[in-house]
């Protein structure tokens, strides 16, 4: 049984990550820690909040007091790092906030875990509590690929190319320092481009639903190319669920999709499926009156090309032999399950983004 603490728990990526894990450990203890800041929604834990060892605490990773104060009260044996700012755009225009969340934040994590579970038993002449610090990171820290490359391994060398992924690079770098000089017991995963429920409207998938939900434009950087490797964010979760509990300590785990697209064709996919979806299903020109063109079957008519963003990585694509040849590692989801799933669940639950989008 574990006790984990649970980095940015109410995001994308996290909140996945804490529904699996409960339902997957039920006996666990996981305890949320989340600033809730733009990207964090307490609503996507709904279902869990009744959880008898489930608990949220809303707070800043850069308190180091209260990681401290949480790592002691719960037990914690265990973090799972989730939280950092992670929109490239955000990170161009402001990259103040990455620098504070995922460096700074990431050292505040790992100087609380030495502190109490190292420092104070060594001080009281105990042993060193068991514990795993694991730390999710992103294949943007390897750079960029060409068409012909390989996909990144492990061992690519570290060339991140924006604000966001140069901070990533800087926090992998800190967890690794800390398991060679203080002996803390990490391990890392590098993830490719994660999708599915509670993403962020503002990421390609889910804005590019919203979208056409709402017969607005749909917005292609340059002409389209740039590919990327997609994985299902509850694939992602088993993945993490797979290092946590056979991975080697100090080593890091590719987490991939094996699922490259180009994002124009990831665009035009998601046109097929909703004009599909409004044509097998009456109602939802009813429930989304604005969707003309899905209701058409046209929405393709809404692609739109504009500039290029800066310093626009072409392509990113993971190699996660390892994790399958060390770990059994295999996502369950195929591109075609998983977008369909992930289109279902945004026509379906539309008061979750509806409610994002006009707070945002």
């Amino acid at each position: 049984m574990r006790n984990i603490l649970v980095t940015g728990g109410a995001g994308f990526i996290g909140a996945n990550f804490v529904l699996y894990w409960l339902e997957a450990n039920p006996s666990d203890k996981v305890v949320v820690l989340d600033a809730l800041t733009y990207a964090g929604n307490r609503a996507n834990l709904a279902s869990v909040e009744d959880h008898e060892h489930f608990n949220f605490v809303q707070g800043d990773i850069c308190n180091t007091d209260l990681v401290e104060s949480l790592l002691k009260e719960h037990s914690i044996d265990t973090i799972v790092h989730f939280a950092a700012e992670s929109h490239v755009d955000r990170s161009i225009t402001g990259p103040d906030a990455f620098i504070e969340t995922n460096i700074i934040g990431t050292y505040s994590l790992l100087k609380a875990g030495k502190k109490v579970w190292i420092d104070e038993p060594k001080a009281n002449g105990n042993d060193v509590i068991p514990h795993r610090f694991h730390h999710v990171s992103t294949d943007e820290v390897y750079g960029t690929l060409s068409p012909t490359d390989p996909a990144f391994t492990e061992d690519t060398q570290y060339a991140p190319n924006s604000p966001y992924s140069a901070s990533k690079a800087a926090s992998d770098h800190l967890v690794r320092a800390y398991h060679h000089t203080y002996g803390m017991e990490v391990t890392t995963s590098n993830c490719s481009n994660n999708y599915g429920p509670f993403h962020f409207p503002e990421k390609l998938i889910p804005l590019v639903i919203t979208n056409i939900l709402h017969d607005k434009a749909l917005p292609i950087y340059g002409d389209g190319q740039q590919i990327r490797d997609w994985l299902y964010v509850t694939d992602h979760a088993r993945g993490i669920e797979k290092v946590l509990n056979q991975g080697r300590l100090g080593e890091c785990y590719n987490i991939g999709g094996i699922n490259e697209w180009a994002n124009i064709d990831i665009v035009k996919l998601i046109c097929e499926l909703m004009d599909e979806a409004f044509s097998k299903d009456p109602s939802l020109a009813e429930k989304y009156p604005l969707a003309t063109k899905a209701i058409a079957s046209n929405s393709a008519e809404l692609i739109t090309y504009v500039e290029d963003r800066a310093g626009h990585d072409r392509r990113y694509a993971i190699n996660p032999e390892k994790s399958n040849n060390e770990l059994g590692y295999q996502p369950v989801e195929s591109f075609e399950t998983g977008i369909r799933k992930t289109v279902e669940w945004y026509l379906t639950n539309d008061s979750w983004w509806q409610e994002l989008l006009r707070n945002g």
